[in-house]
């Protein structure tokens, strides 16, 4: 997802029913048996994929906020791709519409995503769509409800532990469903124009992990979350990864799950083992994004998946 300047900055997976649980990394179509790309690999995405404040800063522009250590160098990395059949075109703060079109950032402009793509790309990952939803807005929004949810007694006199979910589902109407399922129209687009630029490509949409738990008790601290808002989030985030899997099955692609590996690993879990840091960060990482550790987890996905294991 996007990080811009301020407190919060956020990029990064999912659904309401049982099957939005059994959420599994699955291969495009017709490349179950067939052994992992050597590339060209091209990497799209947004900061989830690029690795915002994880040592070490490389690339341009320098507004992208790409690390050497980020899920799309360490699956080329371990695929043995040469570094002139490497391109990482991900970039803080994307959304759909920057892999086709150039994006401003804070130090500099990221050509269009989708321009690194040729008919030679045998390679692409893509994980992209929490900006399009407006997930870290959602998440900062949420944040300040539950300053005010604690401020006033921790729901002791209103009786209402979801204060934030409140602004976006009422009457029947779920804002944030309603941006998703535009989403995922925005994705299917994208993966017809991949295919076009790029039809000998194998194609995986990268799912994202676990960012707050399914059970907000445990939030309170680290991210001052009411603890039904911390489940409305998580269950958003599901709800979104439902859509880039079911989009991507759509389109003949790959998915590569995140979200299980990274079950317990979340903002709010110990800071030993978690993959995304919180708010106040206590590795080098952006607030509420994958450290150095979670980057290696999401890259073990995606090479499992890759290589059909």
């Amino acid at each position: 997802m996007g990080v811009t300047c301020g407190v919060l900055l956020l990029a990064v997976s999912v659904g309401n029913n049982k099957d939005d649980d059994k959420t599994t990394s699955t291969q495009p179509k017709g490349a179950a048996a067939a052994a992992p790309p050597k590339g060209p690999y091209v990497a799209l995405g947004d900061s989830y994929a690029a690795g915002p404040k994880i040592p070490s800063q490389t690339g341009k522009p320098a507004g992208c906020e790409r690390s050497d250590h980020n899920y799309p160098a360490l699956v080329a990395e371990k695929l043995k791709i040469d570094a002139a059949d490497f391109r990482d075109m991900s970039c803080s703060g994307a959304t759909l519409a920057d892999l086709s079109a150039p994006q401003h950032t804070d130090n500099g402009v990221n050509p269009a995503q989708l321009s690194a793509l040729s008919d030679s790309t045998r390679l692409v990952t893509i994980g992209i769509g929490g900006n399009d939803i407006g997930f870290s807005s959602l998440v900062k929004n949420c944040v300040k409800q539950g300053a005010l949810y604690v401020a006033t007694g921790s729901g002791k006199y209103t009786g209402n532990d979801a204060p934030c979910k409140g602004k976006y589902v009422s009457g029947g109407t779920d804002e944030v469903r309603q941006k998703i399922q535009a989403a995922g129209e925005r994705l299917a687009d994208t993966l017809n124009e991949v295919k076009q630029r790029a039809p000998k490509a194998r194609v995986y949409v990268v799912g994202y992990p676990s960012i707050l738990p399914d059970k907000g008790k445990a939030c309170e601290d680290d991210m001052t979350l009411a603890p039904d808002d911390a489940t409305f989030l998580n269950d958003k985030e599901q709800q979104l990864n439902s859509t880039l899997r079911q989009r991507a099955a759509d389109a003949g692609a790959g998915y590569v799950d995140t979200y299980t590996p990274s079950a317990g690993r979340d903002a709010c879990s110990a800071r030993e083992t978690r993959w995304t840091e919180p708010l106040i960060p206590a590795a080098p990482a952006a607030p509420v994004h994958p450290n150095e550790r979670g980057e290696r987890g999401m890259a073990d996905a995606v090479l499992r998946t890759v290589k059909g294991s």
